[in-house]
């Protein structure tokens, strides 16, 4: 007999080989129904797998982040049982679950493919999930591997295979496809009831820019066809929201080829709300003690192979600059870290200068494939709220727990109400691609789990997603629509002072290393901002909207009136613009409301023989007559509100 423990802390004995489906058939035939995979001891296996000894075990379904990636990646499989079906002598890379779905690289050779061959693909996979055919798993030999993709010639698998040892090497079949794979699958094809192919695009294999474009089909399923149906309406209105649509209609940022790829160019209105949301940080950080602190753009290479960035990121960093002298090389600064460690080295400093908490708004550069730029979301160069702090090893957790303070003030002064906590630790098997011993990676994660309970942030543990120097606390926010998204990280490290020999005189009067922990709440401000276009739909609250309003003259008669209201205003620190074009009222009105502007000011015949002003306001329409001090106290009141209306 062997012992089970399930999540909720229960244990109870069953034979050795037992399987988790069948597990949950001696729980409930309904949970058996919905049973798509299952995490045992931490790892997803199929919920076929024997269990051979005491385990930790949780029964996966649609409900659990993990079983979606299984069933999307398992669709995977059935795309390419399509693909196959109707492009024969298709030649297939790799199809991964990502956030939404999955896609998979193919290699069609001279056959075309567009958006005209959507449908057919839709209807083929579900004729396929019809008949219910099992995923099944086969250990095979490295031998048999490469012969099997030999004869199908297709390099793209036999490439793959190169990587693998004999022993480790798998194969999953459903109907008349096989695929060289590591699973987990769901049971069978049954489980899949909608399927929509969303698009189609290039990739480079491997992301290698000098290897073959492959077509990379984007398509997502699921087990009802309502939450497919659910999916495409939310699928609309995030088109809606698109950043890089209302950044483009809001004049906020701007790409040019000439520029280059990646680097956006913030416009005036743009550079408005950037700067309203780092004062708004700064000021936080002055109450919190951060001191701040500036470097330059560039380096020289010696910083970072010191940090251990070189070594891990350099290929993927853009080429280094060279001078005159052939002894300089210099990079373009991918992190700001190691520069904030070379800042407290310019002095000695005592345990009675602890902590000392360092903020700068640091520009880096990091070289991403063309085919990975998105909007502001991903960039080759971008700005990020960061910091670090260096404390004695016992502040370790009261620092940690303030900044968590801090990040959570963000959350709230932003409308961020929905969030979690993931907290990334290393991979329990391979260690080989982080530095430090195991004694501080311990106390590091020690200090991160200890200090999200002690705030009661509702946490998930995931292994293999800390950094290379240390474990850290990545923060999830839901926005209006219910996505989800990466914002805000902190992370625990004892590499880097050890690394850049940091120390501090202690009470004892001996030498001692500090801790550093890397803090940023926004993370990047482009990809924040892109984030707060897309939850607000670009109806920013009134504190941080470029143009919080409009005076709008009846006509050229009272335009001498609407500048005398808007000097008032400008004296006030309200921003805005006077509409002096020879346009009706009406059409200035629906302009003002399609830029979003937050308030509408309307001046004529009446308003400038009373000394009084009309406003409107957007998405209210009419608040009636009031004076210019009624209205100021009214903007100001709502600017210290500091909130977001999603």
């Amino acid at each position: 007999m062997i012992k089970i423990t399930f999540p909720d802390g229960q244990i109870k004995e069953y034979s050795k080989g037992i399987t988790p489906m069948d597990i949950a058939i001696s729980i409930s035939e309904g949970l058996a129904r919905n049973v798509l995979a299952a995490k045992l001891n931490d790892q997803v296996v199929d919920s076929s797998t024997p269990i051979l000894s005491d385990s930790n075990l949780q029964l996966l379904t649609w409900n659990d982040l993990e079983g979606k990636k299984t069933f999307w990646h398992s669709s995977a499989h059935l795309l390419a049982e399509a693909i196959e079906f109707l492009y024969p002598g298709t030649k297939f890379g790799i199809g991964p679950a990502i956030e939404n779905g999955f896609y998979y690289d193919i290699d069609l050779g001279d056959q075309e493919f567009g958006q005209e061959n959507f449908k057919a693909i839709e209807d083929k996979m579900l004729e396929l999930a019809r008949l219910k055919l099992d995923y099944v798993r086969k250990e095979i030999s490295k031998m048999d591997a490469v012969q099997y993709f030999t004869l199908k010639k297709d390099e793209y698998k036999l490439e793959l295979l190169e990587g693998l040892s004999d022993g480790d090497i798998t194969f999953y079949s459903q109907g008349n496809f096989t695929d060289l794979c590591k699973g987990p699958h769901i049971p069978s094809t049954s489980f899949i009831k909608a399927v929509k192919v969303l698009s189609v695009a290039g990739a480079y294999w491997r992301g290698d820019e000098k290897r073959k474009q492959m077509t990379r089909i984007y398509a997502i399923t699921f087990p009802k066809a309502k939450e497919l149906e659910e999916y495409l309406t939310l699928l609309e209105e995030s088109k809606k929201r698109d950043h890089r649509k209302l950044g483009k209609e809001l004049e906020l940022f701007a790409f040019s080829e000439k520029v280059g790829l990646g680097l956006p160019l913030w416009l005036p209105k743009g550079t408005i709300l950037r700067e309203r949301l780092e004062n708004f940080l700064r000021r936080a950080q002055v109450r919190a003690g951060y001191s701040p602190v500036i470097t330059p753009h560039i380096a020289s290479k010696e910083l970072y192979v010191t940090s251990g960035h070189y070594a891990k990121y350099g290929k993927d960093s853009f080429q280094p600059i060279h001078t005159p002298d052939e002894n300089e090389e210099f990079f373009l600064k991918p992190m700001n870290c190691p520069h904030h460690c070379e800042i407290y080295k310019t002095k000695p400093r005592s345990y009675k200068d602890l902590p000392l908490r360092l903020a700068e708004f640091g520009t880096v550069y990091r070289y991403e494939q063309s085919g990975e730029l998105h909007g502001l979301t991903r960039v080759r160069g971008f700005t990020q709220d960061d910091a670090h702090i260096f404390c004695r090893p016992d502040q370790v957790e009261d620092e940690f727990m303030k900044v968590i303070d801090l990040v959570l003030y963000v959350f709230k002064a932003l409308g961020f109400d929905q969030y979690s906590a993931q907290i990334s630790l290393r991979d329990k098997v391979n260690r080989e691609k982080y530095i430090g011993n195991d004694d501080d990676w311990n106390r590091a994660e020690e200090s991160i789990i200890k200090s999200a309970k002690e705030k009661g942030l509702p946490t998930t543990i995931e292994y293999g997603e800390a950094a290379f120097y240390g474990p850290k606390l990545d923060f999830m926010v839901k926005d209006a629509l219910g996505r989800k998204w990466q914002l805000g990280t902190i992370q625990v490290d004892y590499q880097l002072p050890q690394r850049f020999e940091l120390e501090y005189t202690g009470s004892d009067n001996q030498k001692h290393r500090p801790v550093m922990i890397h803090r940023a709440p926004f993370g990047s401000l482009e990809r924040f901002v892109a984030i707060l276009i897309e939850n607000t739909a670009g109806n920013f609250p009134l504190w941080l909207s470029p143009d919080q309003l409009a005076v709008l003259p009846i006509s050229e008669k009272y335009e001498d009136y609407a500048n005398e209201i808007y000097l008032r205003l400008q004296e006030k620190d309200l921003r805005g613009y006077v509409d002096h074009r020879d346009e009706k009222i009406g059409r200035k009105i629906r302009d003002a409301e399609v830029s979003k502007v937050p308030f509408m000011i309307v001046v004529g015949e009446k308003e400038q023989a009373e000394g009084m002003i009309s406003v409107r306001k957007k998405n209210q329409g009419d608040l009636g007559s009031m004076t210019i001090d009624a209205f100021i106290n009214l903007a100001q009141e709502e600017m210290n509100q500091l909130t977001y209306e999603n």
